[in-house]
């Protein structure tokens, strides 16, 4: 197939081929170029064809500039979304708007010991119930992954994202052990059947997927909460293993303490020696490796960044990833993304595109998403 964006005259010896744009995007298959033979050529051919060359040369550069141009644009639609299908909902709106269903936005706040937890829902379209993903942002949070719940939502799933207590204007304190107790109270709440039947969430799918300390969180309550059977780990974070390494490093554990208080600008709490200090406390329940026996018993998708200084791949990806295939987990897939820094700057598509397919392939059933299709019922 050629693909011509407007109407082209090109002249030959003896015939004119003009290119005819397609009513359908502009694009038309080869052998639908139509020759003409021009009756000029015919009768003053001699005087003519010098005029002719004239005229292709003079086309020459531009349609070799044009050419150049068409390469080059292919090349930036290749390389902008390396390992993405353009037909997925990483990239392209569902085919068919449900007027009577449509995807919704909805704030709220859920409440913990007294605090509020700002919260935002993606709802998909579609009567639902849908499964539903709850998204664990970092520390303090600034990379929410915000693109990754829309495309989780134009894959057929709901798609939360809530503020720990004490981040980004939620209430109470902040804490590692406070994340995991918000992460279990927002799943009871958003399982409650009022809530669930308002939202159109299938309280039997639920899915964690987590950024960085969100992962950390992700893993650790996964592990421990029997409804959440899968877990999204995205250059997550081994606490545990932190606690350890500065246990015989106190000069580091300094060093460790006054990054976390450089980090924490939306972050009401503790400083940054309280938070290390919990962390020791809580060495081995924050350790994922430590889980690994359950985590082994979930569906789990673990992906890091080969160029991720923050929770380097050899720290915090590996070892869990090597301890889950002493388990023989059967239901584990891995992916370290070779250009890939801390928060996926470069691959956000292909990001979108690989743990969207995974969850829809692996976590829910094709009733419940109504998987994503950019062919049209005839």
């Amino acid at each position: 197939m050629y693909s011509f964006p407007r109407r082209h005259v090109v002249v030959t010896r003896t015939r004119t081929w003009i290119l005819r744009q397609s009513e359908e995007v502009g694009s038309i298959p080869a052998r639908t170029i139509y020759p003409g033979v021009m009756p000029s050529l015919r009768q003053n051919s001699r005087n003519f064809f010098p005029q002719i060359y004239s005229f292709v040369a003079a086309l020459a550069l531009p349609l070799s500039l044009l050419a150049i141009s068409c390469q080059h644009d292919s090349a930036l639609r290749a390389t902008s979304a390396v390992g993405a299908d353009f037909d997925s909902p990483a990239t392209v709106d569902p085919p068919v708007f449900d007027a009577a269903h449509p995807p919704l936005i909805f704030d709220t706040v859920f409440e913990v010991e007294g605090a509020g937890l700002n919260a935002v829902l993606y709802e998909a379209q579609g009567p639902g119930p849908h499964p539903t993903v709850v998204l664990l942002h970092g520390f303090p949070g600034n990379e929410k992954n915000q693109d990754l719940a829309q495309a989780f939502r134009r894959a057929g799933w709901n798609a939360l994202i809530f503020h720990y207590r004490g981040s980004w204007g939620s209430g109470g304190d902040f804490s590692f052990v406070h994340i995991l107790e918000d992460v279990r109270e927002v799943l009871t709440a958003i399982r409650a059947p009022e809530f669930a039947v308002a939202h159109r969430i299938d309280t039997e799918t639920l899915a964690l997927v987590g950024h960085s300390m969100g992962g950390f969180a992700a893993l650790i309550s996964g592990a421990e909460l029997p409804e959440v059977d899968c877990i999204v780990s995205l250059a997550g974070a081994n606490l545990g293993g932190i606690a350890q390494a500065l246990s015989s490093a106190p000069a580091q554990a300094g060093q460790f303490a006054a990054q976390v208080d450089a980090w924490s600008g939306p972050i009401r709490g503790p400083g940054g020696e309280a938070l290390v200090a919990e962390i020791a406390a809580n060495a081995r329940r924050f350790n994922p490796i430590d889980h690994a026996p359950a985590l082994a018993q979930k569906k789990l998708l673990l992906v890091a960044g080969a160029r991720d200084v923050v929770t380097p791949v050899a720290l915090h990806h590996t070892p869990l990833v090597d301890a889950l295939f002493e388990l023989e987990a059967a239901n584990l897939q891995q992916k370290v993304y070779e250009n890939a820094d801390h928060s996926f700057s470069g691959q956000r598509i292909a990001l979108a595109d690989h743990v969207t397919s995974w969850l829809t392939d692996h976590c829910a059933s094709l009733e419940a998403t109504h998987r994503f299709s950019t062919r049209k019922s005839p």
